[in-house]
């Protein structure tokens, strides 16, 4: 949005009164920010400065193969001590490749990699490496964890290759596919927790066990064509799970799963997500939040093109009744979906528990959520659905260029929900609410008349 725009628009707002001018002089800022924080092209000049590139030529790499350790890599003999020790010798190299060659299947039990490791390590993953798939052979002192690493600076994990967790009989026992399980946490495929100026470009990560990745209080992680893979009814397999983060990147993924594509959560902040294909799966979520009276906050996070195909959810922000906490500074845009229910939702009331969920006054505050250019199909007649606590209402939603249809049965659902919507919205948000309290407020046609929309159909690219 240009500068001229933007001056029209706050000059217009301040010759106007009541609580509706205010609210909409607010949310306009909120856009201002946003704008300054759009994702662009992921650009990694600063971070390749310290995150090295290899190619197959070694280029003055010292190449560290897990064959040369004594891996077998049949997918039957154990290859966890080769790994271990392949990785000490890597990680205590300069300038070293750690090597998992293609053509092969590895299997490996639950590992830690710790780092911090010498300079400019590469991970070159070409091969697949293969979980146990017996749950109850998995080591009882590393029960959530499968490939973990930690402690990194400046580390690139690349490659052809496939991290396969085996997840099927963990999915069998979990308690959302039988209630006569018992409800127990399962493995994460790959963590990367601790860490700073790392890149992962180009792995497979599938059937994980629970969720697939997680990157875990870190900074500055930047993610590139991943591929994340489960079948639709498995249970908790999260796709890109972000939490306690800064400054991530997820660019070019292509995520199925049973649960979110992706989702962020309790101290995450600066997440800038671009060409994002979800589908099958839970959409992409911030949250939950919340849970047990916690507190939670999450802001500044921008989609900038995504395509949703046959989700459960699309964009979604969903808080535990009784948390603490904020989301606020949110921009999803330029989004097509294909045949999703619940496109758009903002749930205060959400309850994953077996239990019904008490009612509670506290909540998490959500504000200056901002929707644009967001079209496609809803399996369900509520194709936005704000759902907000009526003592911590949402406040400054933005809602520009939406088009989301069915069967003419489409509508908008509002409770305690604040905002207002300019240029094509569909269907109506009529509902969300300004308390305006007298006449003398911002005419809402006048402000879709100044805002300059988009009428441009979204083009997607199969990725």
């Amino acid at each position: 949005m240009d500068k001229f725009f933007f001056i029209s628009i706050l000059g217009l707002l301040i010759v106007a009164h009541g609580v509706t001018g205010n609210m909409a002089f607010d949310s306009i800022a909120m856009l201002e920010k946003l704008e300054t924080f759009d994702i662009g092209e992921v650009d990694d000049t600063e971070l390749s400065k310290v995150v090295p590139s290899w190619t197959s030529g070694r280029g003055g790499k010292v190449l560290v193969n897990v064959d040369s350790f004594g891996a077998v890599g049949d997918g039957v003999s154990d290859d966890t001590q080769a790994f271990e020790n392949a990785w000490n010798t890597a990680c205590t190299t300069p300038k070293s490749v750690f090597l998992v060659p293609p053509g092969r299947h590895y299997l490996v039990n639950a590992t830690r990699f710790k780092g911090p490791c010498a300079d400019r390590l590469v991970i070159q993953i070409d091969g697949t490496i293969v979980a146990p798939d017996e749950p109850k052979n998995w080591d009882p002192n590393l029960p959530r964890l499968w490939l973990y690493f930690s402690k990194l600076n400046g580390v690139l994990f690349q490659g052809n290759g496939v991290i396969d967790g085996s997840g099927s009989k963990w999915w069998a026992s979990s308690c959302k596919k039988n209630k006569s399980n018992p409800c127990r946490g399962a493995p994460t495929a790959l963590t990367i927790d601790s860490s700073s100026a790392v890149k992962i470009k180009g792995l497979t990560i599938q059937n994980s066990q629970q969720m697939h990745f997680v990157i875990s209080h870190s900074d500055s992680v930047r993610v590139s064509d991943v591929l994340v893979s489960a079948p639709e009814d498995s249970p908790n397999t999260d796709g890109i799970h972000i939490t306690g983060s800064t400054n991530v990147a997820l660019q070019d993924c292509k995520i199925g799963t049973g649960d979110d594509c992706v989702s962020i959560v309790n101290s995450s902040s600066n997440i800038k997500m671009k060409r994002i294909f979800c589908g099958p799966g839970h959409g992409i979520s911030i949250g939950s939040l919340g849970k047990d009276n916690s507190t939670g906050m999450v802001t500044k996070v921008v989609l900038d093109t995504a395509f949703l195909r046959e989700t459960t959810n699309g964009l979604r922000i969903k808080t535990w009744q009784g948390g603490h906490g904020y989301v606020r500074g949110v921009l999803f845009e330029n989004v097509a979906m294909e045949n999703v229910a619940n496109p758009i939702i903002i749930d205060q009331f959400y309850c994953d528990s077996p239990k019904t969920c008490q009612n509670q006054t506290s909540a998490v505050e959500i504000s200056e959520i901002t929707y644009r250019n967001i079209r496609g199909t809803t399996k369900s007649s509520k194709a936005m659905k704000f759902a907000c606590s009526d003592t911590v209402p949402c406040s400054n939603i933005v809602l520009s260029n939406i088009n989301l249809e069915k069967d003419g049965t489409e509508e908008t659902y509002c409770n305690s929900a604040q905002g207002f919507g300019y240029g094509v919205v569909h269907p109506s948000a009529d509902c969300l609410s300004s308390h305006a309290k007298n006449s003398n407020v911002i005419d809402q046609m006048k402000i879709s008349e100044l805002f300059e929309t988009s009428t441009e159909d979204i083009i997607h690219t199969e990725l």
